[in-house]
């Protein structure tokens, strides 16, 4: 794969968690963000999957801080990362759908809300920090989404020739920390996996293939582990060159996947329903896991934690005060113990494409809440039952209780109603 090409690019005072303030003017910490594509909460060996292999994230997990009660804010690609990359919830952003209601036409003004908001890669490069936007990216160029240096040029609908990251190796990315001499870093990594096509190499496929085992589920499970091999390239090219212990990485999916194993594409595609644009465990779980060597504690907590608390917890680790828009929550306070202030975490799912561009209320199609062991679904146009369900007896979801609990169900109702104070506006185009 040639690299020049694809490394299209421009060109304070940080305080870590757990250090003294002696000891925090010398320390810039490089990230790394590890975004996976499609893939269910439950597919990996740390989150006791009997199958996948995934041993190199589940030495992330061993050695870090993992919350295997995570959530993503939608349940589709380009809100749930556009949630990661700004710290909050489509419904302030505008970014809902996929594409515009005009896909071609319109996709310039879509691509525009991206720049009337506060961005993680923006906020780390005015504070001296080069970054790097590899693979999956919906918001036009890299530079659109406020990246110094990318993959993904000017016109693109959701990464282009970033996509080949992860599939064709992992160079671009070392030839960016090279290049970099001592400055600190902040790296995009999002690839194609385990995302359809499901292709994966025949040395991994073989791995799983087996008489009474789908061909397409074992495909799926060769793509986790081939996503798995990247991350472990990654960290070993980091302990290689000595950046290891000076580099916090953080890992997320973007939302869940469950593999379909019909003769035929469900009405869905070849996932199940209540996985993938669903707002079922299936659909919008994740294992968040953070891995900061002597920095961080390793240790697993229930805390429920959302893909809006990334962006902050980052900044913070960098020394950076997060802007007002970031509602989520430090986790690095949460990974030491300290009082964290949260009742739920909240989420919601947009259509495909988007009805009306820049109006969450027409864009959005359902809301859903979790608060302790209780999970609420409410449809935006009230035309289905509301749905509750109690997580700990019944974690697939299976039995709606909310006719015999009406009192949680209020209650539920009008914190998501006081949660749901949607954006609609044109983008400024700063």
């Amino acid at each position: 794969m040639k690299t020049r090409g694809l490394m299209m690019g421009l060109g304070l005072l940080v305080a870590v968690w757990g250090e003294p303030a002696s000891a925090r003017a010398a320390t810039r910490p490089n990230v790394i963000l590890i975004i996976s594509d499609d893939q269910a909460w439950t597919d990996f060996g740390f989150m006791g999957h009997p199958a996948t292999r995934t041993p190199s994230l589940d030495r992330l997990a061993e050695q870090g801080v993992l919350f295997p009660h995570g959530y993503v804010t939608a349940p589709l690609c380009r809100a749930s990362l556009a949630s990661i990359i700004t710290g909050q919830y489509g419904h302030r952003t505008r970014i809902c759908g996929n594409d515009a209601p005009n896909a071609t036409a319109d996709r310039a003004a879509s691509q525009a809300f991206i720049r009337d908001v506060p961005t993680l890669p923006r906020l780390l490069g005015r504070a001296g920090y080069r970054t790097l936007q590899t693979g999956k990216l919906w918001e036009g160029s890299y530079a659109n989404a406020g990246f110094s240096h990318g993959m993904t040029p000017e016109g693109e609908r959701h990464g282009g020739p970033g996509l080949v990251i992860g599939r064709e190796g992992m160079r671009p990315i070392y030839d960016f920390i090279e290049q970099g001499g001592d400055t600190p870093f902040f790296i995009w990594y999002a690839p194609f996996l385990p995302h359809e096509p499901h292709n994966p190499p025949e040395r991994l496929l073989s791995k799983y293939t087996a008489p009474d085992r789908h061909p397409r589920l074992a495909a799926y499970w060769a793509m986790c582990e081939w996503l798995d091999e990247t991350c472990g390239e990654l960290v070993d090219y980091l302990r290689d060159k000595k950046l290891l212990d000076d580099t916090l990485i953080v890992f997320i999916v973007d939302n869940g996947w469950i593999q379909a194993t019909d003769e035929r594409p469900t009405r869905w595609g070849w996932f199940a329903p209540k996985s993938k644009r669903s707002p079922y465990e299936g659909g919008v779980r994740t294992p968040i896991v953070l891995h900061w060597p002597g920095r961080i504690k390793p240790g697993r907590h229930t805390f429920l934690a959302s893909a809006i608390d990334l962006a902050p917890t980052i900044l913070r680790a960098c020394g950076i005060q997060p802007p007002s828009e970031m509602t989520g929550v430090n986790l690095l306070e949460v990974s030491t113990g300290e009082s964290v202030d949260r009742q739920a975490v909240f989420g919601e799912v947009f259509g495909h494409d988007d009805v009306a561009l820049g109006d969450p209320d027409r864009n959005v199609t359902h809301r859903w809440m979790r608060r302790g062991r209780w999970k609420l679904i409410v449809s935006q146009d009230g035309n289905e039952p509301v749905e509750l369900y109690d997580l700990v007896a019944d974690p697939t979801e299976d039995r709606n209780l909310a006719t015999g609990h009406p009192q949680v169900v209020r209650d539920m109702v009008a914190l998501l109603d006081a949660w749901w104070k949607p954006r609609t506006s044109k983008p400024t185009d700063k």
